[in-house]
């Protein structure tokens, strides 16, 4: 057998699609579609990938029958690491008996169970000494516990070779991880922002201003102390979120929208739930600060600071969570972003959605913005350190940060006129 038919095997049997295969290999559709009509030729990192998805060896694979290697033997198990911190989507390829799929994916091919290379019976079932070519017990088991995958008959092309017909189609799920990978994301941004605004309310409790211990020489260590412990746990958890998503956004530059109309809407309504608490959260903030001025006498004290601060982390935290939460049904957001990030660092795309001139435009936008906001940063420094010749200089420290909302606003202006350009140059 070619590598053409072997890999259409390999495939087949597994109940995979073209896309799902591509998603795995972080490449397209189109060069699994010409990898199997012999039109272009796999790399040799993704054959490795290939041997290593599908438990065969790169001689089988290249120049072999795959049939042969993966019908005889001991336990032919294949893990599709569609993990992002250990979450694995397995494909299980066993002898009969062999227990559920493990992970969060399961290939449905209960039906490929009992069928040989040429569509007959297995004569397993009358002789179990014999190897049958494909099982598919387990992978039976596992879409029991795992996530179904559906296989589109247009994209399933089969060229002629022997791959068993007769596997049960089902709803398109998660292949590669993506829906776990961004809810552990948006936890882990979402602890961390809020930690880092918490540490700043603990340590308002120790203000020598109104510290709830009175005065005290260690009040000022106390206020250092907890505000560099909230911002340290949110560092911890913000810089390896952020370099597990970028690495994930680099292994899977293209990700199939599985999520149904009902899981958008439900993360819609999380979102607006989220604001709605948030927003009364911080109300709720305001309003002890705002009664212990009026009516308590040590209103001047650190501790209704510190509160209305526990009110705003505990606000952000429902803001960054039902956001993130929404954001994450947006799968052609994240393709686009992803697709960005692969053309500014020279990748390969494999599903491109942007034009070059969608392109131009994103990154003009973004440069422009981008000189606005450091500019904004170069004003405020000199507001805070500087001033004015001749003018108290206290003034200007307070209202120091005046330029940076300034700047996002100007940025707003930007996006919607380069838009506006964008939209009269294509008529």
């Amino acid at each position: 057998m070619s590598f053409k038919e072997n890999l259409q095997y390999l495939r087949g049997s597994r109940n995979m699609t073209q896309e799902q295969l591509a998603m795995l290999l972080g490449v397209s559709r189109q060069a699994i579609s010409k990898w199997e009509s012999e039109k272009a030729y796999p790399e040799m990192d993704k054959l490795l990938m290939l041997c290593d998805m599908f438990g065969v060896t790169l001689d089988d694979l290249v120049m072999g029958d795959v049939r042969a290697s993966a019908g005889c033997g001991g336990a032919r198990r294949v893990d599709l690491a569609a993990d992002t911190d250990g979450v694995a989507a397995s494909v299980g390829v066993a002898d009969a008996a062999v227990g559920a799929v493990p992970g969060v994916i399961g290939f449905a091919a209960s039906q490929v169970a009992g069928m040989s290379d040429s569509g007959e019976s297995d004569v397993r079932d009358t002789n179990p000494n014999v190897c049958a070519s494909v099982s598919g017990e387990s992978d039976a088991q596992g879409a029991k516990t795992g996530v179904q995958l559906s296989v589109s008959p247009e994209s399933d092309t089969r060229d002629g070779t022997d791959i068993p017909q007769s596997v049960p189609r089902h709803i398109v799920q998660d292949v590669v991880g993506y829906d776990s990978h961004m809810r552990r994301f948006a936890w882990l941004i979402a602890i961390g922002v809020a930690a880092i605004i918490l540490g700043v309310a603990v340590g308002m409790l120790f203000s020598p201003e109104g510290s709830v211990l009175g005065p005290s020489p260690v009040n000022d260590v106390l206020v250092t102390v907890c505000t560099l412990v909230g911002a340290m746990v949110g560092l911890a958890l913000l810089i390896p979120a952020g370099i597990m998503h970028g690495d994930f956004r680099r292994r899977h530059p293209y990700v199939q929208d599985f999520y149904t109309n009902e899981d958008k809407s439900r993360a819609s309504v999380v979102l607006a739930i989220g604001v709605a608490i948030g927003a009364v959260l911080i109300l709720a903030g305001v309003c002890v600060r705002v009664f212990c001025d009026e009516f308590v006498a040590d209103g001047d004290a650190g501790w209704p600071d510190s509160v209305l601060l526990a009110c705003v982390a505990a606000a952000v935290f429902c803001f960054i969570m039902s956001g993130m939460t929404h954001d994450k049904v947006n799968v052609d957001k994240y393709n686009r972003e992803a697709e960005e990030e692969s053309v500014r660092e020279g990748r390969s795309v494999p599903h491109p959605t942007m034009s070059e001139s969608d392109r131009f435009y994103r990154r003009l936008t973004g440069a422009i913005c981008g000189v606005i906001m450091l500019l904004a940063t170069v004003v405020a420094l000199l507001m805070l350190f500087l001033g004015t010749a001749g003018s108290d200089a206290d003034a200007w420290m307070k209202v120091f940060w005046v330029p940076w909302p300034i700047g996002g606003v100007l940025c707003g202006v930007v996006d919607i006129i380069v838009s506006l350009v964008k939209e009269a140059r294509r008529r």
